[in-house]
């Protein structure tokens, strides 16, 4: 992810040296995403990842995100397992930030995603929630249905600039699914984030899922319509019906999602939309020309809301 945070050589060394993991050789950045400092870190055992957590992560959240990982990796869940120190701790401070290594993952996250793509992501979020299951921690969903109305108010104002009428029609859709949002589906850990460059592959074998900083307790059907959303629509803003059945049925083999799950997808990949729409629309506007963020078209989501709204029955997602 992108490095708001220079580490010198002597204090990298210095924090390396708090591990078993050899001596350190290279701290290489890693420029992909926005929210924390990461480092393709080289020791003389083997690579890893070093990361800093920067102020867009709450330290009070920290024991849960790794935490996290260490119990899905000890169920069999390929994702990047937090290393201790010597000390027994998962998080030391390095130039001024928290900060904590976690195992290297082999694999790229797939630019070009195939029906094949779909299908592994689906059996491996479907095992993901089982694995969750008896996870000690909760942690609430800081950017579900109940922070959309905020989010919409810090960008509403400008919201035309980006599409004449947006504003009215953010207004009239989150109304909507505050009145319609479910609230009584089956519940558990969720990743909320797992876009396409937060799994990683080997050829058609999916090796792991990485990035949980916004993992949370809510409704593992939430989760699996942020998935549609982000692996089942094309470049020209099309949905993919056979990548939406091959992740549905993927994920249904492993874990059986009921009917009202099935019911509520639709509003749950409209609610998708909207929380990634808000977040991109104030980025949108409000990001610095010179900041390290990338700015992402909020557009693209509204489309993929849009084609949500039109939806008619299990037969729209590939399923009958």
């Amino acid at each position: 992810m992108a490095v708001y945070t220079e580490v010198g050589d002597e204090d990298l060394i210095a924090f390396v040296a708090q591990y078993d993991i050899g001596e350190a050789l290279s701290a290489t950045g890693i420029v992909e995403g926005v929210e924390n400092s990461n480092y393709l870190l080289s020791t003389t055992v083997g690579n890893f990842i070093l990361t800093l957590y920067e102020n867009r992560v709450h330290s009070a959240d920290l024991p849960f995100f790794l935490g996290l990982k260490e119990h899905l990796a000890a169920k069999g869940i390929a994702c990047p397992v937090p290393v201790r120190a010597r000390d027994g701790k998962m998080l030391h401070k390095l130039s001024n930030r928290q900060a904590a290594i976690v195992t290297f993952l082999a694999g790229m996250w797939p630019r070009r995603i195939q029906p094949y793509h779909c299908g592994e992501l689906g059996r491996a979020l479907a095992l993901m929630h089982l694995a969750g299951n008896d996870f000690a921690l909760r942690r609430s969903n800081d950017l579900s249905v109940q922070s959309w109305r905020s989010l919409l108010c810090r960008s509403a104002d400008r919201a035309d600039e980006v599409q004449q009428g947006l504003a009215e029609d953010l207004e009239t859709e989150l109304a909507a699914l505050e009145l319609n949002w479910p609230d009584t589906l089956p519940c558990g850990i969720i990743h909320a984030d797992l876009f396409p460059d937060n799994v990683f592959f080997r050829g058609p074998e999916l090796t792991g899922l990485i990035d949980f900083y916004f993992a949370c307790t809510d409704m593992f059907a939430y989760d699996i319509a942020i998935c549609m959303n982000a692996w089942c629509f094309e470049a020209d803003g099309s949905f993919n019906v056979t990548k939406a059945k091959r992740l549905l049925t993927a994920y249904g083999r492993v874990r059986d999602f009921s009917d009202d799950e099935l019911a509520a997808l639709p509003v749950l990949a409209r609610g998708a939309a909207m929380r990634f729409l808000l977040t991109r629309l104030y980025d949108w506007l409000y990001t610095p020309a010179d900041a390290l963020v990338t700015k992402k078209d909020p557009l693209e989501h509204w489309k993929r809301l849009q084609f949500h709204q039109r939806v008619t029955g299990p037969q729209d997602y590939g399923l009958v």
